[in-house]
Formats: C-alpha cells, sequence, structure tokens
C-alpha cells in the first residue's frame, strides 16, 4: 500500500518518528477523553438531546476556549515548541484527574464544563504546536506526504480511542464511574505523549533562537500586534487566506452533519430511552467516517502529483457537495454510513491540501500564529455550524432543507476556490515559480519522490 510506503519512508527520519509517536499518544488520548465528555453529556439516561443542547455544548467548550488561539501562536512562536509538547501534556493529565474528581462528585455542569474547557485549551497549544513543528522534521518535498501520514493517522489515532472508549462505556455500568474511568485513562495517555516528547531535543522543533523572547508578559501583550502581523503576511501570500477561506466553510458543512448525525443516532435511529444503542450507532458511524480519514492519506499523494494540491481540495470540496446530498437524502443508516465514509475522506483530503498550503506558503517566524487562527477558525465555524442547526433542526435529526444546504455550501467551496486559485496560484515563500508539490490549479505537478 502507498500509504505504508510513504509512512515507512518518513519513519526513517528519527526526528519525524518522535514528532508522530508524540502526535499518535496525544491524540490517542484526545479520542478518549472525547467520548467520556460526549457520554456524560449527550448520551446520560436521564438527559435529553435536542439540537439545542448540542449547540450549547459546543459554544460552551468551543467558543470560549477559542479565544486561547492567538495566544497559542504568539507563544509558540516565542517558546521551545518541544517543551510546549512535553510541559501540556503533563498539564492535560493533571487537569483530567481533577475533571475525573469533578465527575464523581457529581458537580453540577457548569463547574463540570469549565474543568473541560481548561483541558481543552490547552489542547490547542498541543495540536498548533505539531502542526507548526512538521516542516523542522521534514524536507519540503515530502511535506504533501507528511501532511497525509501524520494529521490523518492522528485521527485515526483519536478514533481508535474514541472506539476504545465507546467499548468501556458499553461493558461497565452506566454512571460516573464509568466516565471517570474513561478520563483517567486517556491522562495516562497524555503522560505518555509527554514522555514521548521529551526525548527529542529542546530546540529541535523551533523556533530559532534569535526568534525566541524570554518574557512571557511581553510575548503576551504583544498578542494583537502579532496578529496583525500575522494576518497581514497571510494576505500578502493570498494563497494561505483563500485556503483558509475554504477549508473554514468545509468545516462549517462538517460540524451541521455532524450535529445532524449526533441527533439520528440518538433520536431517530434508536429509542431516545436507549442510550447505549444511541451511543454505539454514533460511534458506528464516527467509525467509518475514520476509514475515510484513511482513504485521504493514501489517495491525497497519489492525485495531488496530478491535478495539483489546489485542484484536489476543489475536487473535495464538490465530491462532498454530491455525495452528501446524494446519499443522505434517504436519511437510513445505510446510506448514511456510506456518506460517513465519504465525509471523512473529502473533509481529511481537503485538510491535508490546506495544511500543506499553509505551510509551504507562510514564513516560519509566522507559522505559529497562523497555525493558531487556523484553529481559531476551525471551531468558531463548529460553533458557528451548531448554533445554525440548533434554529434549523428538528429534535430527530432529519431535515431536506438543511442537507440540501449544506450540499450548496460545499459546492461554494469549490467553485470559489477553483476561481480565486486561478487568480493566485500558491507559491512557497521565496520562490517565484510554482512550487512542484503545490502545482498550478489546472496543471500537473511533479511526482512526489
Amino acid at each position: 500500500m502507498a500509504l505504508l510506503r510513504d509512512l515507512a519512508s518518513l519513519l526513517r527520519l528519527r526526528d519525524f518518528r518522535r514528532l508522530f509517536a508524540t502526535r499518535l499518544t496525544s491524540q490517542l488520548s484526545d479520542g478518549i477523553f472525547q467520548v467520556a465528555l460526549a457520554g456524560h453529556v449527550f448520551f446520560s439516561p436521564e438527559k435529553q438531546t435536542s439540537a439545542g443542547d448540542v449547540a450549547a455544548a459546543f459554544a460552551v467548550l468551543l467558543l470560549p476556549y477559542s479565544l486561547v488561539g492567538p495566544f497559542t501562536g504568539v507563544l509558540l512562536d516565542r517558546w521551545r515548541r518541544r517543551q510546549v509538547l512535553v510541559w501540556c501534556n503533563v498539564l492535560r493529565a493533571a487537569l483530567v484527574s481533577v475533571t475525573a474528581a469533578l465527575v464523581l462528585l457529581g458537580v453540577p455542569d457548569p463547574v463540570f464544563f469549565t474543568a473541560c474547557l481548561l483541558v481543552l485549551s490547552v489542547n490547542r497549544f498541543v495540536l498548533a504546536g505539531l502542526s507548526a513543528s512538521l516542516p523542522r522534521v521534514v524536507p519540503e518535498e515530502r511535506l504533501v506526504v507528511a501532511n497525509a501520514v501524520s494529521p490523518t493517522a492522528g485521527t485515526i489515532a483519536a478514533s481508535a480511542g474514541a472506539l476504545a472508549a465507546f467499548v468501556v462505556h458499553l461493558f461497565v455500568e452506566e454512571g460516573p464511574g464509568a466516565t471517570a474511568l474513561v478520563i483517567l485513562i486517556s491522562g495516562a495517555g497524555y503522560l505518555g505523549s509527554a514522555a514521548v516528547a521529551a526525548t527529542m531535543a529542546v530546540g529541535l522543533l523551533g523556533p530559532d533562537p534569535d526568534r525566541l523572547v524570554a518574557g512571557v508578559r511581553e510575548a503576551v501583550f504583544g498578542v494583537a500586534r502579532g496578529l496583525r502581523d500575522g494576518a497581514a503576511h497571510v494576505w500578502e501570500q493570498r494563497a494561505p487566506a483563500h485556503a483558509l477561506a475554504a477549508i473554514t466553510v468545509m468545516r462549517f458543512c462538517f460540524g451541521v452533519l455532524t450535529v445532524m448525525t449526533l441527533l439520528l443516532s440518538r433520536n431517530r435511529f434508536n429509542d431516545p430511552a436507549d442510550t447505549d444503542a444511541g451511543m454505539a450507532t454514533f460511534g458506528l458511524i464516527v467509525g467509518v467516517t475514520a476509514v475515510g480519514f484513511l482513504a485521504a492519506a493514501v489517495l491525497t499523494p497519489v492525485i495531488t502529483p496530478r491535478i495539483g494540491v489546489p485542484g484536489w481540495i476543489v475536487v473535495c470540496a464538490l465530491a462532498g457537495a454530491v455525495t452528501q446530498v446524494g446519499l443522505g437524502l434517504t436519511f437510513a443508516l445505510g446510506p448514511l454510513l456510506v456518506a460517513g465514509f465519504l465525509l471523512g475522506l473529502v473533509s481529511q483530503g481537503a485538510k491535508i491540501g490546506v495544511d500543506t498550503i499553509v505551510q509551504t506558503t507562510v514564513d516560519d517566524a509566522f507559522r505559529g500564529r497562523v497555525f493558531s487562527v487556523y484553529d481559531v477558525l476551525f471551531n468558531v465555524s463548529f460553533v458557528g455550524a451548531a448554533a445554525a442547526s440548533a434554529a434549523a433542526l428538528p429534535a430527530d435529526g432529519r431535515s431536506i432543507a438543511v442537507l440540501c444546504a449544506v450540499a450548496a455550501g460545499y459546492a461554494a467551496t469549490g467553485l470559489g476556490y477553483a476561481a480565486a486559485v486561478r487568480r493566485h496560484p500558491p507559491r512557497p515563500v521565496g520562490h517565484d515559480a510554482e512550487s512542484p508539490q503545490l502545482g498550478k490549479f489546472g496543471q500537473s505537478g511533479n511526482p512526489v519522490e
């Protein structure tokens, strides 16, 4: 399999191996923690779940900690990224232990949400740090392959962690004890990720010594100035701005489909009182979506040399429009499983492309800030999708109008991004010609060696 060959070639790079292992252990733990959170909030027998409930939960958990995103970028461009990966994972392990204790104590939801908010806020530093660090351990000509393998493998690891947590929930008696157990398992995983990150050299992941700023206070007060400079850099390059706009709209569409799927699993495909069955159905759909992520990792390095990275993003967006409306209109579990697989494929395929464009067209001095803004756009668009879903979706999640609107969003993104790329093709920083890894839309790039 091409994916395995690509992974094997990258794993020959010692520094990539260590960063890759840090990602896998971290995101495996993320999946475990997120299922514990979902089970407590959405699949507790004593709770009813509506679109409004889902939107409120996502707003509480995602929107506030999105505000942390700009700070992560500024600090990632000033702190040793290796140290960030080590100590943030240690901090997460401590915070999830506190969260588990709060579950056992039966504290009110606002207190529980606050603890989860802290865990997920720290998570921003880890994910942004992993993305910003990748070009430091992989040559530029291998970035498409690395972006196909590394983030996708991390997503699959998160899905594997989620699946393991689903299994624990199904075989352990429901209640606070089961939720606390799953949360503590995620904490052990975070400690493992910190241990792996600690095997890397302190200065390996950057930024360069002359970019470091010792005073945290100065860095924090420089957030506004740093974001302004980062935004100006992105706008000057144009290509990363267009790519970020495209992935933001696609993330919004993904968010609407996620809320729809959760409601269908909880209230339509199963008896709302049977929370175990609802969680099992939702877990099955999450699983096939993860297989779609894997398929994207296999296909992206094969297709992008032929049509270019921007062309692949366009194909993913247009395919999302056709497949989701074509398969989803039945609102039956079988076709929706196929739709879930294809949703994973096009979502991850587009993200691999956008990651590559941002990494290669943004200067390293700004990369941390840009990826933090990237994370903020991801979260805000998802929260916006949840809010829109709350206004438009019925309690059982079935809405032909909403599904058609999502398909239209995908189609508009594909066509709009194609037009933008023709005007401003992506070029690596410091180069006047197109990168063979990126290619100009409508032309072939060189094969990935």
